[in-house]
């Protein structure tokens, strides 16, 4: 990976959700690679593998919180960024409580996701 260019994980079961965001991250800048499930995530990136995280919540498999939890407990210093299409309430809190960075329910506000990748990356 060059000097110039971050690594942005993203992990949604929502191939639109992928394609989006890693469309509109790859015009930043950022080295995007997307991933259908957790467990994918986990097979294919190590803890120690540097990158900024993009997670969605509910997923089938293994779900946002446990993989979240799962990072954590492995050591991982990774920011993540929650998001979820779930409009009940609680779920920021939950997250950043966690110690996920940020929080974003879909539709995301583009230039409000870059603002806080820049931020906390």
């Amino acid at each position: 990976m060059s000097a110039d260019k971050r690594q942005i994980y993203i992990v949604d079961d929502d191939a639109s959700v992928r394609r989006a965001l890693g469309i509109l991250l790859g015009t930043y800048g950022f080295l995007v690679k997307a991933f259908s499930s957790a467990e994918e995530f986990f097979s294919r990136v190590s803890t120690g593998d540097p990158g900024f995280l993009i997670l969605d919540i509910h997923m089938p498999g293994l779900n946002g919180w446990t993989m979240l939890q799962r990072l954590y407990t492995s050591g991982s210093l990774r920011p993540v960024i929650v998001i979820t299409a779930d409009k009940n309430g609680g779920l920021r809190e939950r997250a950043l409580k966690i110690g996920a960075v940020g929080f974003f329910q879909k539709p995301i506000n583009d230039l409000e996701l870059v603002d806080l990748i820049n931020k906390a990356y």
